[in-house]
């Protein structure tokens, strides 16, 4: 975990993104605040469905319109509102100044180019580099992500790789133009446990190496314990808790992240230092479409109390940077 600056490089304001269907409105995102700065990693976790990857979506400006529509709120990339750039603003920004690796590389590889040629497009599109001089820098960043003989995976196809070096070619690829903000969702779920922990490693030396702030999307808090700095836990659409990952671990306020630590299998549970017997969060994520009056969590909360039906809390600070909305915790 790096050393982190004191000025914010991206600001997310009350951000709301809905889908609109005929079975209604889905608050996919609720009104989500948090910061990222420059050279931390912040953790964004919560259970399938939460909202995590349609925030990132969202930062990106990649949500699919129609059917989802961001409504409200301010993304603030160096102080300039995203939401009100032009789309050709916008494509200046996405790659250069903020990149996005997703879940699986086979969908965002295009199957019919080259890796070396979709790495290279990376450089003639941002930098202006020509052909010649945009496939040697190609080769040079999957020597980079540790491909071997990269002058040979360079001609090579998307389906010709294992999923473990398609997964490094998506991070050579947003990594190519030296952008300030890497977006990863889900980078590792669907790769074996070793080639997980190389990928991995491979992003924190990246970061060390361009200084890039890393946004990591997961619902694997073993991930989150060894990588981020900080701590964003969403359920259904909003911020539950938010704080540093130590304080997180040893001061767990709401009971969904408690509930998420309680299912860490042994192993990682050992490791995590957390004690008690494994269990499981009862019940599902309610619908978008039909969410529970007051707090979202209470038809699966152990702690429900009456007025958790009633009224949605708010999320609260309590000091040194430990957010929470639970009436548990309300002063």
């Amino acid at each position: 975990m790096g050393e982190t600056s004191n000025e914010c490089i991206l600001s997310i304001r009350n951000l709301k993104t809905h889908f609109f269907s005929l079975e209604g409105v889905a608050k996919a995102v609720d009104g989500v605040s948090f910061d990222l700065f420059p050279g931390e990693v912040l953790g964004i976790v919560g259970e399938s469905g939460c909202g995590k990857s349609v925030t990132a979506q969202s930062v990106m400006q990649l949500v699919p319109d129609p059917p989802g529509k961001i409504v409200g709120g301010e993304i603030l990339f160096h102080n300039r509102d995203l939401l009100t750039l032009p789309p050709k603003e916008i494509r200046k920004i996405r790659g250069a100044g903020i990149s996005m690796i997703f879940q699986e590389p086979m969908t965002s590889l295009n199957p019919v180019f080259t890796i070396g040629n979709q790495i290279a497009e990376m450089f003639r599109l941002h930098k202006g580099f020509g052909k010649k001089q945009a496939l040697e820098a190609a080769i040079e960043m999957l020597d980079r992500v540790q491909i071997p003989s990269p002058d040979k995976r360079v001609h090579e196809y998307p389906h010709q790789l294992s999923g473990g070096m398609r997964q490094r070619a998506m991070i050579a690829m947003a990594l190519s133009c030296d952008p300030q903000i890497l977006i990863a969702d889900e980078p590792t779920t669907a790769l074996d446990v070793t080639v997980q922990a190389q990928i991995l490693d491979l992003m924190l030396k990246l970061k060390h190496d361009f200084s890039t702030a890393i946004q990591l999307i997961t619902h694997d808090l073993g991930v989150i314990a060894e990588m981020a700095d900080r701590v964003v836990v969403m359920y259904a659409g909003q911020v539950v808790e938010q704080a540093s990952t130590i304080d997180l671990f040893k001061h767990t306020l709401h009971p969904y992240t408690l509930g998420l630590l309680k299912s860490i299998p042994v192993l990682g549970r050992r490791a995590a230092g957390i004690a008690g017997e494994l269990t499981e969060i009862k019940g599902m994520i309610p619908s978008l479409y039909n969410l529970p009056r007051g707090c979202k969590f209470s038809n699966r909360c152990p702690d429900k109390m009456d007025i958790c039906e009633q009224e949605e809390p708010r999320l609260t600070t309590l000091g040194e940077g430990h957010s929470v909305r639970c009436w548990l915790h309300r002063t």
